[in-house]
């Protein structure tokens, strides 16, 4: 028997019209921190410090950051779609920077079960949201939290057909070990493909990646 394939996924704004962190500078954290989003372009912290860093400065009660969670605005059809992805053969598993927490929260109100590979983490009183690095293991990365690329090139070792699906800029080297055909991307990551000269297929919201998946043979 074949082995099944493997739809590797972004989750903020790729699973969710919103990034968690996008709603946090807007709504949760204060106006004069420190720019941290451009210490990590400029290569002085990693992607994961840069998130630690603002998820740290929330002071809201949990509730109200609850709130902001659910106006990351999950796909709606995502219950459904992962049972049309199972029956075309597709196996589903979300990689993120971001923090396990908040997608805990919003993959148990839908009623789903998918593996997840982000950054552990918790909401404290007082000192945020407290986002810290998965152990060591293989798809551990120093500068993500979660190697993305690794778990694409993992299944491939596996001899498994592989689609990406993502909107940031770094998910651009996972999204390259993938055909074109194969590739999804919208947003930061669309835009970084485009410039690069590298195909994709452009989506809007999730239901259309499963859309596209589950029309093809298996």
């Amino acid at each position: 028997m074949p082995a099944r394939s493997l739809l590797v996924t972004d989750f903020d704004g790729t699973l969710t019209r919103h990034d968690f962190y996008q709603l946090a500078i807007q709504e949760l954290l204060p106006r004069d921190l420190p720019d941290y989003w451009g210490d990590y372009r400029a290569g002085r912290l990693t992607h994961f410090e840069g998130l630690r860093n603002y998820f740290s400065h929330i002071r809201k009660s949990e509730a109200e950051v609850r709130e902001v969670v659910g106006r990351m605005v999950l796909e709606p059809r995502l219950a459904e779609c992962l049972r049309e992805l199972d029956a075309a053969g597709w196996d589903v598993v979300v990689t993120s920077a971001g923090c396990s927490w908040y997608i805990d929260i919003l993959l148990a109100e839908a009623g789903v079960d998918l593996k997840v590979y982000a950054n552990p983490g918790r909401f404290v009183e007082g000192r945020g949201l407290v986002m810290e690095l998965p152990p060591p293991g293989p798809f551990a990365s120093r500068q993500l939290g979660v190697d993305k690329a690794g778990v694409v090139r993992h299944a491939l070792g596996q001899g498994r057909r592989v689609a990406f699906a993502g909107d940031g800029f770094p998910d651009q080297e996972a999204a390259l070990l993938v055909p074109a055909d194969l590739r999804f991307a919208r947003s930061d990551l669309a835009a970084a493909l485009a410039e690069a000269g590298q195909g994709f297929i452009p989506f809007d919201r999730w239901s259309e990646v499963a859309r596209d998946l589950c029309g093809r043979p298996s």
